[in-house]
């Protein structure tokens, strides 16, 4: 295989099992996904990241972790920070954006020094959906406002934030999950608003930060854009809407697959993703039956797809900003004070 399998797989607990590594090392994927279930200690985590880069013989290949903060955070105290949710620097920008934007930062600087030290590289966050009056919370507050021009401002100095500390921000939930009133985790979400809606307000934030080096697509079918499939496995938004309108040209990896807005088997749910025009399908549970399908439905990277890695990481690996970690808390605690 030429290139990694277009594939990002989750595991089933705090170390892996031999059928895991012998899997992935057959399987090649890309990189890997971790989840609270995964997750004891520093040290475990370390010996765990280490160990699926090992699997696979890559040392630079991607791990990636949900650390939003607020309600979407894998890890978690006594051994890691509380970080807050989106909205209360959105708040904070609605009375002071200077101090916002600086806590912002701040804080995903904080998020990538906590995930470098495990070896953690890419982060998926931030969310750049804006909320509707009815819509479902499963954005909620993971969202930093319902103005898009203040959650482009903030997602802007998260990704920055999260650069200078080494990790690869995701923006997410492209082209836009703030209107569904459904979760995409337990049911398929149709959006009805018109085009012209779509275009001012969710497709903005993700147009203002379209040279982000990844981005996470929505499971949401938008009757106005694709009233047939939804965004991750329609070619209409994939290469319409995400590449061509919104003109983002970083690493494209579906939201998790196992979720059930989708349906079908594994295998047909990773090819119609890939399909599509996503770069990499994004598998979390850990189930080996299901992985196994999944892995079934991908081939290799494609070049293009290679190519956006290559580039992410080449940026990844810039020098990281010093940090003065206790100095950076101090000041953000200040902030949001």
């Amino acid at each position: 295989m030429p290139f990694p399998r277009a594939a990002v797989f989750g595991l089933a607990g705090v170390a892996l099992t031999a059928d895991e590594r012998a899997f992935f090392r057959d399987a090649d994927p890309l990189g890997f996904i971790l989840f609270a279930r995964n997750v004891e200690t520093p040290d475990q985590v370390r010996a765990l990241v280490a160990g699926l880069r090992a699997a696979v013989g890559r040392a630079d290949a991607p791990v990636l972790i949900d650390q939003e903060g607020g309600r979407v955070a894998r890890l978690r105290p006594p051994h890691w920070r509380a970080a807050p949710p989106a909205k209360v620097f959105g708040d904070l920008y609605a009375r002071k954006p200077e101090a916002a934007r600086e806590a912002t930062r701040l804080n995903h600087r904080l998020l990538a020094a906590e995930l470098d030290a495990l070896g953690i590289t890419v982060d998926c966050a931030p969310v750049l959906d804006v909320p509707v009056a009815g819509a479902h919370d499963v954005i909620g507050d993971r969202a930093f406002s319902r103005d898009p021009a203040v959650v482009a401002d903030l997602g802007r100095a998260a990704c920055e934030g999260l650069l200078a500390g080494g990790v690869l921000p995701v923006v997410k939930h492209v082209p836009g999950h703030g209107r569904a009133r459904a979760d995409s985790h337990k049911e398929l979400p149709a959006v009805d608003a018109p085009l012209a809606d779509l275009r001012a307000s969710d497709f903005a934030p993700f147009r203002m930060l379209r040279d982000a080096p990844w981005a996470m697509t929505a499971h949401v079918l938008y009757q106005s854009l694709d009233p047939g499939r939804p965004a991750t496995q329609s070619p209409t938004v994939v290469g319409g809407t995400i590449r061509g309108e919104i003109g983002f040209d970083g690493v494209l990896v579906s939201d998790d697959i196992g979720m059930n807005a989708l349906s079908g088997g594994f295998r047909d749910r990773a090819e119609a993703s890939l399909r599509a025009g996503c770069d990499v399908v994004l598998h979390c549970s850990g189930e080996m039956a299901e992985m196994r399908a999944a892995a079934e439905g991908t081939g290799p990277l494609s070049p293009d797809a290679a190519r956006r890695v290559a580039r992410a990481e080449a940026l990844r690996a810039r020098k990281i900003e010093p940090l003065a970690v206790a100095e950076a808390s101090a000041r953000l605690e200040s902030l949001l004070a």
